[in-house]
């Protein structure tokens, strides 16, 4: 596609994916989590399947049957309050194509029993709350990919809601998922630095594989 074709490609498929989470919140809220889970497995696979903004190639996207996708695990969703630890620490990700991306730390979420992880906020035109991960899958046979996934990246649509406690947010594990440069290196994705790194395996969510 050229520049401008690619530009509204991706605009498009940023506000499918508002929409897409706007149906998730509701459906888990109306319905179950899991119900939701579903959802969101079925609207990213059309979305990876059709959308011309895909980080699929033509070639994969012919023969695509579905990412790869965990089955649900209700012991992997917390509503996690935000701890001020760390709060306004910097983090400047350099990207091939992007330049320097400026984060600010907005403090530190506890996921109980599995350890604890940074909540950041991109701090330029935006803004945003940006929750990545790397487990001990990453890299593995049939684990997640080596560079880490994302959590919530609300500036881009992906956003599970508030908790029930005031100051929590939903950080579901298994909405977990790869970012696009996993898929296709012409995509900038800043990864998951120290402070958003858990040793234990993390199972659940989108895993990594070749297409």
């Amino acid at each position: 596609m050229t520049a401008p074709m690619t530009a509204l490609a991706t605009a498009d498929w940023r506000r499918l994916v508002f929409g897409l989470y706007a149906d998730v919140r509701e459906r888990a809220a109306a319905d179950s989590p899991e119900a939701a889970h579903a959802l969101w497995r079925r609207g990213r696979d059309e979305l990876f399947r059709d959308h011309p903004a895909s980080p699929l190639d033509d070639a994969a996207r012919a023969s695509f049957d579905g990412l790869a996708v965990a089955p649900y695990d209700p012991a992997f969703r917390f509503e996690a309050v935000l701890h001020d630890d760390g709060a306004g620490e910097e983090m400047d990700v350099a990207t091939g194509t992007d330049g320097v991306v400026p984060f600010r730390r907005l403090g530190t979420l506890v996921l109980s029993g599995l350890g604890e992880l940074a909540l950041w906020r991109l701090a330029s035109y935006g803004g945003g709350l940006f929750l990545p991960l790397r487990d001990g899958t990453a890299g593995s046979p049939d684990g997640s990919y080596g560079g880490g996934r994302y959590v919530l990246d609300t500036v881009k649509g992906a956003h599970l809601g508030e908790g029930r406690v005031p100051g929590s947010l939903v950080v579901d594990l298994n909405f977990a998922y790869n970012p696009s440069c996993a898929y296709d290196e012409a995509w900038a994705c800043p990864l998951p630095g120290p402070d958003n790194r858990l040793t234990d395996a993390v199972p659940v969510g989108e895993l990594y594989r070749t297409y």
